[in-house]
């Protein structure tokens, strides 16, 4: 007997996703694997999810205001769309001082990922886009359900009306914009998600210009720039100029442990304006007014709290110490030899594995670590061959390794991440056989 259907045809843009969004993927080969070794302890240096607890001076605050919505005192409902005042002013003066930003710039949010969504919204089907390739999966996949796209082309790799910019060690993971077609949106991450790389102050500079030549909106996605140690600039709008062409979105994910909390933030100048000179930021707020009743008011209580002394203090703490997993996992690969990228200003490291397709590689180390990772090539055709691993996902880790140079990482390495060192150096023994060179791990 056939199965029923109805008359509604299913989107053609939709149709033409490739294969799984790459984050379920990933968690849908490492369910795979445990159903084959069920008593495995998977690790994982994938999605960039984190472990490390929320720091009690947040959370006390998203107590009190849930306790408080017990009493009629204390009690709201629907919230401001954009974001309560007092929690858009806090982030204004937080991240962007005297850059010009005011509270009325910004929307607050469920996340930076679902900001992009939105973002989409407002742009329409009839918009061409350009995007770092590789780059964070969300930018073309949202751009192809929007209609913004042709069709895929699986010789390339590639989706019709997209520009992808390569960034690769050659160029220094910055596009070289004079071979960049004319477009009405710029996708750009800073530090970028997979590579971990972060554009110098010269190369936005540039990108701001190619911009306002072009006539072309930026969408500049921040959201680890507390990550930042050097000083690479930690918002788009440090660059004059830039709140002419450039939108930027964020999130407290990263830096305080919200990826189940969900808060994130959009700046929408107010300099920004159509081609018609009508305000950017008024159909923005058109949009969230329509899809969106607001983040969650206890949301907006942790992020109150994260942004105060103590908060901003607490936040620094938790970057600390994924900074030095991603010190960890940098030390260990480069000692084998490979060339690594990234984690300087950014919790992920880009891994080069020359001849190699990543899914193969990715495929290899889970199944003789039992160690998650993700493939570069699930960021776009230019990350095909080095793996994106995160420094988030390092918990609690027993991991059976060889004893002796266990004990000679935990020497030199110290103790606090000693179960991360462990995997990273079980991950090697595989992944130095990959190498037609005898490699030696030297622990430093």
């Amino acid at each position: 007997m056939s199965a029923y259907t109805n008359n509604v045809s299913r989107n053609p843009n939709i149709a033409k996703l490739q294969a799984g969004y790459l984050f379920p993927e990933v968690a849908r080969r490492r369910a795979v694997h445990l159903d084959k070794y069920p008593d495995a302890q998977v690790i994982s240096l994938g999605i960039g999810d984190t472990t490390e607890p929320i720091p009690d001076v947040i959370t006390s605050a998203m107590a009190k205001r849930a306790h408080d919505l017990s009493t009629l005192e204390g009690y709201s409902g629907y919230g401001a769309e954009q974001g309560e005042k007092k929690v858009r002013a806090a982030i204004a003066a937080a991240f962007y001082g005297s850059l010009g930003i005011e509270e009325g710039d910004i929307f607050v949010s469920d996340g930076a990922k679902c900001d992009i969504a939105r973002l989409q919204m407002l742009f329409g089907s009839d918009v061409t886009m350009a995007v770092q390739d590789p780059s964070y999966p969300a930018y073309v996949d949202s751009s192809v359900i929007m209609g913004q796209t042709g069709q895929y082309q699986k010789d390339s790799e590639k989706y019709g009306k997209i520009e992808y910019m390569r960034c690769n060690p050659q160029n220094g993971f910055f596009p070289d914009l004079s071979a960049v077609g004319k477009t009405e949106i710029i996708f750009f991450c800073s530090p970028n998600n997979p590579t971990g790389a972060s554009a110098t102050r010269e190369q936005l500079t540039k990108l701001v210009q190619f911009a306002k030549e072009n006539g072309s909106i930026i969408v500049y996605d921040s959201a680890y720039a507390m990550y930042i140690s050097d000083d690479s600039p930690r918002s788009i709008y440090e660059i004059p100029g830039a709140k002419e062409v450039a939108i930027e979105t964020a999130s407290f994910s990263k830096y305080a442990g919200f990826t189940g909390v969900r808060l994130g933030w959009t700046v929408v100048p107010k300099e920004l304006l159509f081609s018609d000179g009508f305000p950017v930021a008024k159909d923005f707020n058109r949009i969230v007014s329509t899809c969106f009743n607001g983040a969650s008011n206890i949301s907006q209580a942790g992020g109150l709290a994260c942004l105060s002394p103590e908060g901003l203090q607490a936040m620094k703490q938790v970057i600390g110490f994924y900074k030095e997993n991603t010190n960890i996992i940098v030390d260990t690969f480069k000692s084998l030899g490979f060339n690594v990228y990234g984690g300087t200003n950014a919790p992920y490291v880009w891994v080069h594995f020359l001849g190699r397709s990543s899914w193969d590689v990715f495929s290899e180390i889970l199944e003789k670590t039992h160690v998650v990772t993700t493939p570069g090539s699930g960021f776009g055709p230019g990350g095909e061959g080095p793996l994106h691993c995160s420094s988030l996902r390092i918990k609690k880790i027993q991991i059976e390794t060889d004893a002796l140079s266990l004990q000679i990482m935990l020497e030199t390495m110290g103790n606090v991440h000693h179960e991360l060192a462990a995997v990273i150096y079980d991950v090697a023994s595989v992944i130095k056989k990959f190498d037609a060179a005898e490699l030696t791990l030297i622990a430093r």
